[in-house]
Order: structure tokens, then C-alpha cells, then sequence
């Protein structure tokens, strides 16, 4: 069992920054999914287990970026020129996989997920 712990949420203005961890104990594939209220929750980002590869959803490209430190088994969300519409639960997610350069980006895909952080972006 993988346990993820996210951090990184907050209040922030439009037009501001926010950067959210997760850390997570061994070599997965990760991703960021949202969700904002009333909706069903989005792919935004990820990354192949060994860092290589990267994908984004089409809203956030340009403005997010997600890296990983491996020594210390977290993933980063960097979240730069926040909108409004960006206010969601966030969540990070891992796959166990022997496909390093492989990125997944249905959820349906993923084994484990964290407790969700909020982020709310005011206008």
C-alpha cells in the first residue's frame, strides 16, 4: 500500500503562484487530477517514473509544470498564473509500472491517491 501525502494548497490572488508536493515512497508513475465543485475530476499533469516525460491538460499548459526530486521521492505541481477557474481539490496519484518513460494520464489508470488539497483562487 502506497501512502501519498500532498501539501502545497491554499488561497492565493489570480495571477499568483502556488507550488503543491506530494511524497510518496518508491519509483512510480504519477499524475495531478482536479476537481472543482460540481464537476468530475480532470487530468492536469504527469509525469513517467523516471522524471523523462511529462504531459500537461490543454487548460494548464504553459502556466504549470511537474517535476520530481527521486532522492526525495516527491512530485512537484508548480502552478504559475493562477486563474480563478483553476479553484479545485487537487489530488496526486501513483501507478506502480516497469514502463520508466511511460506517462498515464487516465485516472482510471492509477492504483493510489492522496487525500486531495484544497486551492482556491480569487479573483
Amino acid at each position: 500500500q502506497v501512502h501519498l501525502v500532498e501539501s502545497g494548497g491554499g488561497l492565493v490572488q489570480a495571477g499568483g503562484s502556488l507550488r503543491l508536493s506530494c511524497a510518496a515512497s518508491g519509483r512510480y508513475a504519477m499524475g495531478w487530477f482536479r476537481q472543482a465543485p460540481g464537476k468530475e475530476r480532470d487530468f492536469v499533469a504527469a509525469i513517467s517514473a523516471n522524471g523523462v516525460n511529462t504531459y500537461y491538460a490543454d487548460s494548464v499548459k504553459g502556466r504549470f509544470s511537474i517535476s520530481r526530486v527521486s532522492a526525495r521521492n516527491t512530485v512537484y505541481l508548480q502552478m504559475d498564473s493562477l486563474k480563478p477557474e483553476d479553484t479545485a481539490v487537487y489530488y496526486c496519484s501513483a501507478r506502480s509500472t516497469y514502463g520508466t518513460f511511460i506517462v498515464y494520464t487516465d485516472q482510471s489508470a492509477f492504483d493510489y491517491w492522496g487525500q486531495g488539497t484544497q486551492v482556491t483562487v480569487s479573483s
